[in-house]
């Protein structure tokens, strides 16, 4: 992908770039791209957490459906790496 810039945001990248200590400022550019994307996730997280505290009250876990949870969600983070 190629993104063409303003000069005066050519020059704020490469600033940025030497203030944060980038290799590259394709490596500023990728960070700050990875911080929207973990913005974005925690927002959907928290909306589906007020939506589950909203929709009434829960229902009790086993010990062995607790296991099965986090089972499902060390695959799935393992699966994002």
């Amino acid at each position: 992908m190629s993104v063409s810039l303003p000069k005066h945001l050519k020059e704020y990248i490469k600033s940025r770039t030497r203030q944060d200590s980038f290799g590259t400022p394709s490596d500023y550019i990728r960070s700050l791209i990875r911080d929207d994307l973990k913005r974005h996730e925690q927002e959907r997280l928290e909306k589906m957490l007020l939506e589950g505290m909203a929709s009434g009250s829960g229902l009790p876990m086993t010990p062995s459906q607790w296991k099965k949870l986090h089972k499902e969600a060390r695959g799935a983070l393992n699966f994002r790496k």
